[in-house]
This record gives C-alpha cells, structure tokens and sequence, in this order.
C-alpha cells in the first residue's frame, strides 16, 4: 500500500488550454489495460525537457531529443507502457520511428513533431503493430479532461496514478499547470523508471522553457530515490502551449516568471514525492534533510547516502533504532575532513547523536516511537556552513523483493 497517497480526483485535475489527451488499451504487454497515451498540443506550443543520463538510454529517449533539436514546433507526445523499448540496439530506434510515422500520418505533421517515451521491460522488441494499431484509437479519444486516464495509462508497478494541478493568476489571466508521473521503483534520478509531463498554458519562451524545466527537476525528481537505480527511460517534460492569453514570458525574471516557476516546480514536486509514497514495498515515506554544509552538493551526497543504505531503508521498515546506522551512511559519504565532532543527528524532533557519539538525553523508547511512524524526518547538521539539501525516499521491505523478483512474469 502506498504510503498515505490516494489516487487523485479527477475533477481537481484542471485542463490545460491547448492540450488534448487520448487513452487506449494496446496490449503492449498485457491484455484490459490503458497502456497507450497520445497528448496533442495546438499549434505554437513549446516543449522542453530533461533526459536521463544513462548511458543505455532507450531508443525513444534519443529519438526525442533528437527530435526536439531538429523541430521547433512539437505536435504531440506518444508514450506507451509495458515495453521500454531499452537495450534494443538500432531494430529499436527503427521501432521508435515507426511510432512517430504512424502518429504523424494520423496527425498531419511530420514525424519529427512526434516525441515518442517507453517504459516497461529492458531489451525486449517494442511491439510497434500493436502500438500503430492502437493510435487511431487513441486519436479519437483526445479530450481536454482526460489527465486522470492518461496517468493511469503510463502506470507500470505503479499502484497509484499519480498527477497533480495547480492555478494561478498572471497579470489578470487564469494560468493552469497540470502534470503526470509514474514511477515506483528503478528510482534514482540523475538529469526516476520514471517518466513526468507537466503542462501549463502559460506563453513561454523556449530559452526559459528549458531553464524552468531544470529547475524544477532539481527541486523535485532529482531529489528522490527508491533503490538507487537509474532508469535508461527518464523523462521529465514541461510543455507552454501559451493558451491563457496571458503575455509571453521572455526572460528568467520577474513576478510572471517567479508564479510560474513556483507552480511548476511544487506540481513536480508533488508527483515526485507521490513516487516515493508508492516505491514498491514501501510502508515508510522519509524526508532527509542535511543541514550545514559547506556547499549544497556535498549536502545532497549526504542524504543520499543514508537514503540509498539498504540497512538503514530496512532498519525503518522494521521500525528498529539501529542508528548508528545513519552515522555510519554520513562518515562512508565521502567527505574526507568531515569533522564528526561537529555533526548532530536528528529523528524528528528527538536528538540521536552529537560530539562524536551518543546524545546524553537520548533514550531508545523515544527512537523507537520515531520510527514507527508512517512519515520520519531524518535531520543532519554538519556544522560546516550555510548550504542545506533535503532528499525523499523510503524504507526497503520483503515487498520490494518480490515485486522485483516477479516483474516479468
């Protein structure tokens, strides 16, 4: 079950003037279920997007930045789950754009208008027939309020759907920022398997387009990790289809910008913490915050590795106060004048550890209260400096294994 996450309601899912969605069920993979997605964008409409930096990057994630380099105006997104069309050499790239041929020729565009994304199974041939087949269909049922179908449609072990919207006001304009994710384990993103598409029908320029869909994933995807694993299939994109009639935004400034950014970044943030509470298995969802440190870089190798200790994530899930497993996961980071006096250590509100060892008003009960809860805050002060990171995974439990273990079958 995931961890205090309710699938979303769907009239809070609010529509993005100039985008249109459409759900099928292809069977990519596995019969009576939505595995194929079509968004359509109008006209004028900007993408842009941040990949993962896997080196066996799939076949789809090369083709759609290769397609974004070569098209200045996208017309629509196809993705499809079951199959991740990964490690599938030049045969998938060919699979690939047979995808966006048979879209665009539905759509009337070229192919390179089309970004295709996959998720799924790793070097298994993409079963472009069904997919092809499957389009028309998907076509047809584009709809401006179908964001609830269209998470549920990019699921894999997810067992929420998962997507959150936002409004606001720009210089008298009703803005929206709606977006969808998946992803539940083969979390750790580095630009989660994970895929996000948030849309806003905000103008904005295609410069600060690209900047405001890094930031955002600075502040959200990449601040998460299940198990530590990388994806070949990440994808992270925003899309402005300027629908709002609000005016352009054209530079990286301003109260326009500042709104926008805020609300792009805390919906992705949202849906990147959604994939936490449902990483497969989980029972805990833990914030680590390291506090203290002379840049935020080394903060964030901190937090990640206590987030990424097998026997930290499964000390919570077995609620033990095994802490000084935490201390070990600080002093293996890889500061090397990490000066261990210095450094204190949290759970909650209870204080674990400080000078080098044991707190003298720590008590084992008020661990162990701690960490039975659903939701831990794991804080770490370095005494070093100013910066500060804060990092969301989750605990590891037997779950995790099987799910794992049974993937394919």
């Amino acid at each position: 079950m995931p961890v205090n996450l309710a699938p979303p309601d769907p009239k809070f899912l609010h529509p993005v003037v100039g985008v249109t969605l459409g759900v099928t069920e292809a069977n990519v993979r596995k019969p009576d279920r939505k595995d194929l997605l079509v968004i359509r964008l109008d006209d004028g409409a900007r993408v842009a997007g941040v990949f993962t930096r896997n080196r066996f990057c799939a076949a789809p994630v090369t083709l759609a930045k290769r397609h974004l380099a070569e098209c200045g105006a996208i017309r629509a997104l196809v993705v499809n789950t079951g199959n991740a069309n990964a490690g599938t050499g030049e045969d998938g790239m060919h699979r690939a754009e047979r995808t966006c041929a048979s879209l665009a020729s539905l759509l009337g565009c070229e192919t390179a208008a089309i970004l295709p994304f996959s998720t799924g199974v790793i070097m298994e041939p993409l079963p472009v027939e069904r997919i092809a087949a499957g389009l028309p269909a998907c076509v047809s049922a584009l709809s401006a309020d179908a964001w609830s179908d269209a998470a549920q449609a990019i699921m894999t072990t997810d067992t929420v759907p998962k997507a959150a919207s936002r409004r606001l006001a720009i210089d008298g304009r009703t803005v929206t920022v709606t977006g969808i994710a998946k992803g539940s384990g083969m979390i750790r993103p580095d630009m989660a398997t994970m895929l996000g598409f948030v849309a806003t029908d905000a103008g904005v320029a295609q410069p600060v387009l690209q900047a405001m869909v890094e930031r955002a994933a600075d502040r959200s995807f990449n601040c998460i990790t299940v198990d530590g694993d990388t994806s070949t299939n990440d994808c992270f994109m925003l899309i402005a289809t300027g629908g709002s009639g609000a005016p352009e935004i054209g530079a990286a400034r301003g109260a326009a910008y500042d709104a926008l950014q805020e609300a792009v970044a805390g919906v992705a943030a949202e849906l990147a913490q959604a994939i936490v509470r449902d990483g497969e298995g989980a029972t805990k969802f833990i914030t680590i915050r390291v506090e203290q440190g002379k840049d935020a870089a080394e903060c964030r190798k901190v937090a990640y590795s206590i987030a990424h200790s097998p026997l930290v994530k499964t000390a919570f899930f077995a609620s033990d106060p095994n802490l000084g497993r935490i201390l070990a996961a600080i002093g293996y980071a890889g500061i090397a004048d990490l000066d261990v006096d210095r450094v204190a250590l949290y759970l909650g509100e209870v204080l674990v550890a400080e000078n080098g060892c044991r707190a003298a008003s720590y008590l084992e009960a008020d661990g162990q209260r701690m960490m039975q809860q659903a939701e831990i805050t794991v804080r770490v002060l370095l005494g070093r400096g100013n910066a500060e990171a804060t990092v969301w995974t989750c605990d590891l439990s037997h779950d995790y294994v099987s799910i794992n273990a049974d993937y394919r079958s």
